[in-house]
């Protein structure tokens, strides 16, 4: 008999599972002065509200997916139900690059971050390669066991990361100082260039998409998928609302931008510092590598998730459908992934180009446009289900409609926002025409792309119909 996945992940291992891949106390630290920098506006609040709000209205029309695309492929799955097999295997193409281009960026960020927080505490600074390849080898090991091990893992560092945040919040609430109510006036949001700042504040809750990549390792996912969705997009929500405000409230609502501008990478880190307690900023210094470290691994597992997928499908190799007889995962997929993303960095490494200014910058805004486009793509995929529905009880009720259309709306909008700001996400106008094509091309060379085992791949898509017929 086949060894099959652990079905062992209940809501709160997927829920760490994706808003550890959020990255919370990096988003606090880092992103939110970027925020306000590049935007020229303290309307963070109102940003993430907006951003909140459209993706709860994409998460209805994507759970109410979820018990009628039984496989854990997500976008791509999606997609395939909605808009036919060549749509499908184009998103499962641009999804593959995309999360590849955001783990490598994430670990060779991280062998940068790492690398300073040695030179603080040791006074000198290894290569960030070495680092970054440590880091690859630690995440291989960990992607290749049981799902269940990354669970454990990533929810320590999530616990610690939401600890650190809560206590800058209530550091700045019990200071003393006055709280400014400006940053929640929704005016402060339309000064300046909103539309980055929206951008920005989006990019922000990445990773709670890949609650459906984890279905074939949940105990229920017909009811944990839908659940976690909502909690993931609630939860972060609720987090960056509350701290973008406290935040900006303890730098001073008339100096965060300025001070934003000045020093982005350390505002956040020297507030903690001030408002709480000196050895807090060294704190959050090392939650800040620990939570890049996280938020790689979780793409590690993503990739792997839509690998193993694929190739139950007949898209790509069977044998990267292979479980592992004793950890029950997906081992072969994973080491696949951990192969192609170091010959990535390696390549890039060797490319000499810079970890931050090129590499990180980059490949992550590249990711990020194709990831925003597989959202958009899946929104009109669910609308298309919905109407087509092959039985009177597949229909997409009218609440699922008007969630998608809006929830559609809203990315489309952010994408169009994207590409017209590629070229501040990849660092110019030539490299964003690079790169748009490079995401052109992948759509493209997916949709051509036929099943390597048409036959095994027919069977394998009428048992999933059956399966979601007697769902």
């Amino acid at each position: 008999m086949k060894p099959t996945l652990n079905r062992t992940l209940g809501v709160p291992g997927i829920v760490f599972m994706v808003v550890a891949a959020a990255a919370p106390i990096t988003v606090v630290a880092a992103n939110f002065p970027i925020i306000i920098s590049i935007s020229g506006s303290i309307g963070v609040p109102t940003m993430v509200l907006a951003t909140t709000a459209i993706l709860l209205l994409f998460a209805v029309g994507y759970t109410w997916m979820t018990p009628r695309v039984p496989d854990a492929g997500a976008f791509y799955s999606y997609v395939q139900r909605g808009l036919g097999r060549r749509a499908g295997h184009g998103t499962a193409a641009v999804a593959l690059f995309s999360y590849v281009l955001l783990t490598v960026s994430m670990t060779c960020y991280l062998g940068v971050q790492t690398g300073n927080l040695i030179q603080l505490w040791l006074g000198f600074t290894p290569p960030w390669w070495l680092i970054s390849a440590i880091m690859l080898l630690i995440v291989g090991l960990l992607g290749y066991r049981d799902i269940e091990l990354s669970a454990k893992v990533l929810g320590a560092v999530l616990v610690l990361e939401v600890v650190a945040v809560l206590a800058i919040d209530l550091g700045v609430l019990f200071n003393g100082g006055s709280l400014s109510t400006a940053p929640l006036n929704p005016a402060e949001a339309l000064v300046g260039a909103p539309g980055l700042g929206l951008l920005f504040a989006f990019l922000g809750f990445f990773g709670f998409e890949a609650t459906a990549v984890f279905r074939n390792e949940a105990k229920d996912p017909d009811r944990t998928v839908p659940r976690a969705t909502y909690i993931a997009v609630i939860t972060i929500g609720a987090l960056y609302f509350v701290s973008s405000w406290l935040v900006i409230s303890g730098l001073g609502a008339d100096e965060a931008v300025a001070l934003s501008n000045e020093a982005p990478d350390s505002i956040v880190i020297q507030l903690a510092g001030a408002v709480v307690a000196p050895i807090v900023a060294d704190i959050v210094q090392v939650l800040v590598v620990t939570s890049m470290f996280a938020c790689m691994l979780s793409f590690h597992n993503i990739v792997t998730r839509y690998l193993f997928t694929l190739g139950q499908r007949g898209v790509l190799p069977g044998a990267l459908a292979a479980v592992h007889t004793k950890h029950r995962a997906p081992s072969q997929a994973s080491l696949w992934v951990s192969i192609v993303t170091s010959a990535v960095v390696v390549v890039s490494a060797l490319g000499q180009l810079d970890p931050v200014t090129q590499i990180y910058t980059w490949y992550s805004g590249a990711g990020a446009v194709g990831v925003i486009f597989m959202m958009a793509l899946t929104s009109v995929a669910v609308l298309a289900y919905g109407r087509r529905g092959r039985a009177a009880h597949e229909a997409a009720p009218l609440a699922v409609v008007i969630a998608s259309v809006l929830g559609g709306l809203g990315l489309l909008a952010v994408l169009a926002i994207s590409v017209w700001n590629l070229p501040v996400l990849v660092g110019g106008l030539t490299a964003s025409l690079i790169w748009g094509g490079a995401l052109v091309l992948v759509f493209v060379a997916g949709l051509m792309h036929p099943e390597r085992e048409p036959e095994r791949a027919a069977l394998i898509a009428a048992q999933r119909e059956h399966e979601t017929v007697d769902h």
